[in-house]
């Protein structure tokens, strides 16, 4: 893996060097190319000048901030680093928390933290203060001339520092059309709450894939072969409010049979 940024990280007055490596791969199921609909022929897209309408090549663009209609400063790397170097090149902890207090719209993107040569001991002291504490460390750092909030938090033997969302970054659900409590009774909610037991067991996210994926593949494939897909779209049923209590009972029942199926299989 190749290291997006390096820097320290800031733990009061310690500060340990560590490089910041992406946590996610970044597949996005069927990748499509855009094709011209007469001949099938591949789009590409061009970095065009709107000037003179020609192309330019990536060497030569450079980046600029428009102050003024039609005037712009020209910045390089070096100006944006010297904005504020301490921040450019430090993960600041600027306060510890319990990872049950930050609502989960705030956490946007994995990293992993990997310490600089020599920094291993102060690296090791922060994860094991963390895993034994049970907190994480709220911190904020500089990544691509942008300032971000974040989380670190131990998983396993490495430090992962999560991404987070500002408060200005979340919307608040006004306007919608959000029912209230009551519209449910009471009798309902006892039957939902069992539902949930029911289908609580431990998270293994091995239990999980892109069966959509999957699913478009093979559609794929058979288009490729000539073949017409002949799938039908299927649309689960609406549940209506008069039907509720029913459906809930039917779902209970059919936990209970799934369950007694596979006991039956063992």
């Amino acid at each position: 893996m190749r290291a997006l940024w390096s820097g320290s990280l800031s733990f009061g007055l310690i500060n340990v060097p560590v490089r910041i490596y992406t946590g996610i791969e970044n597949r996005h199921g069927i990748e499509f190319n855009m094709l011209h609909n007469k001949d099938l022929s591949p789009i590409r897209y061009a970095r065009v000048c709107r000037k003179d309408g020609q192309e330019i090549p990536i060497e030569d663009i450079v980046k600029g901030y428009e102050y003024q209609d039609g005037d712009f400063v020209v910045l390089t790397d070096d100006d944006i680093k010297k904005a504020n170097p301490e921040k450019t090149n430090t993960i600041t902890i600027k306060q510890f928390a319990n990872e049950s207090e930050i609502d989960i719209r705030y956490f946007d993107k994995p990293y992993y933290l990997e310490p600089a040569k020599g920094a291993e001991k102060p690296y090791v002291l922060l994860r094991e203060a963390l895993a034994k504490s049970g907190k994480i460390a709220v911190c904020t750092f500089v990544l691509r001339n942008r300032e971000h909030l974040a989380a670190v938090k131990p998983a396993g033997q490495a430090l992962v520092l999560e991404q987070m969302r500002f408060t200005d970054e979340i919307r608040e659900p006004d306007g919608l059309k959000l029912p209230p409590a009551t519209d449910v009774s009471t009798q309902e909610i006892d039957l939902a709450l069992k539902l949930v037991n029911q289908l609580t067991e431990a998270f293994n996210p091995q239990d999980f894939h892109d069966t959509y994926t999957d699913e478009l593949e093979e559609i794929i494939e058979e288009k490729a072969k000539g073949k017409r897909p002949v799938r039908k779209a299927r649309q689960p049923a609406r549940t209506h409010s008069k039907d509720l209590m029913a459906i809930l009972k039917a779902s209970l029942d059919e936990g209970v049979n799934a369950k007694r199926a596979a006991g039956g299989r063992r």
